[in-house]
């Protein structure tokens, strides 16, 4: 029981689920504190009800009080999976008859529109000349990551004699599900890559099959080039922090503002759903929007008024 509140019907229980959890599911402090901490929720809202008297409508009610009193739809989903997997406990180790919980979802998150650099900021951000071998080398992964739109985990994958058809112009990778892609390069992309080709020469020991290869020889982690492009954008860019994915983003953004062609921007992205690549209609009607309250005589112009 918790200082400061009656005692509930639901004490024992709690504490023996915790006791169950820290036994059985070797589930860490961190982990035990943060149930605790939702399952005190629902005591509170229960309101002196015991865990047998709780509904599924009642639940209902619950997961909106506590978005309704300021919690986000993302703390109510992980107040719900405790609360779900506590009654889920009582069903099969206590006899209950149900779970009022399952089946009860969260409010839905409001969809957060994925960052990406403008046209003018990506040509800054990849004209930078490269310094040395492996600036030539971030260089190319960089101007292919943007250019065909890939996933960082699809570039490096690639292989020195299996991806990369520099005379057709066009890479090959396999995306999420084992579905396998073919995605067009840009001139630049394929000038960066050629001079990539010739330092590689030099690094690679024979056997090596990694496109990409690190001063060792190996190929480099998804780590390694986060932070390379991470330091590649403080010095080259504006100042934003620049991420793989942001290259795919903008990758497919501008695709998408140039050809207004969803399908095609969907295939090059290997998106299994239309639904994915829709956000990019959205980035795509802030620019329009912005180029409307700027240029239109009878707009109304943001901030005034």
């Amino acid at each position: 029981m918790t200082e400061g509140r009656a005692a509930s019907p639901f004490d024992p229980l709690i504490d023996a689920y915790l006791g169950y959890l820290a036994s059985q599911r070797r589930a860490s402090a961190h982990t035990l504190t943060s149930y605790h901490r939702e399952l005190l929720k629902l005591v509170e809202l229960a309101d002196g009800a015991s865990p047998d008297a709780i509904t599924t409508a009642q639940i209902r009610r619950f997961a909106a009080r506590l978005h309704g009193g300021g919690l986000s739809p993302r703390s109510v989903a992980r107040a719900l999976s405790a609360w779900r997997g506590f009654f889920r406990w009582r069903v099969r180790h206590h006899g209950a008859a149900d779970n009022p919980a399952e089946g009860v979802r969260p409010p839905r998150a409001p969809r957060t529109l994925p960052k990406n650099l403008s046209p003018d900021a990506m040509v800054g951000l990849l004209n930078a000349p490269p310094d040395d071998p492996l600036e030539v080398r971030d260089h190319a992964m960089f101007e292919l990551l943007y250019s065909a739109g890939l996933r960082l985990a699809e570039l490096l994958s690639l292989d020195v004699d299996r991806g990369v058809d520099v005379a057709a112009g066009e890479v090959t990778v396999t995306g999420k599900r084992g579905k396998t892609r073919i995605v067009p390069v840009g001139r630049a992309a394929l000038a960066a890559l050629d001079a990539w080709l010739a330092v590689r020469a030099g690094i690679a020991p024979a056997h090596e099959k990694a496109l990409f290869v690190t001063r060792q020889g190996s190929r480099p982690s998804q780590a390694a080039v986060r932070s390379r492009l991470d330091r590649w954008g403080k010095v080259h860019g504006d100042g934003t922090h620049v991420h793989p994915h942001m290259l795919r983003h903008s990758f497919a953004s501008h695709v998408l503002q140039s050809s207004g062609d969803l399908r095609a921007v969907q295939e090059m992205l290997g998106h299994a759903s239309i639904r994915s690549t829709q956000v990019y209609t959205h980035l795509d009607f802030q620019h329009l929007a912005k180029v409307y309250d700027a240029a239109h005589p009878r707009a109304r112009k943001r901030g005034k008024g």
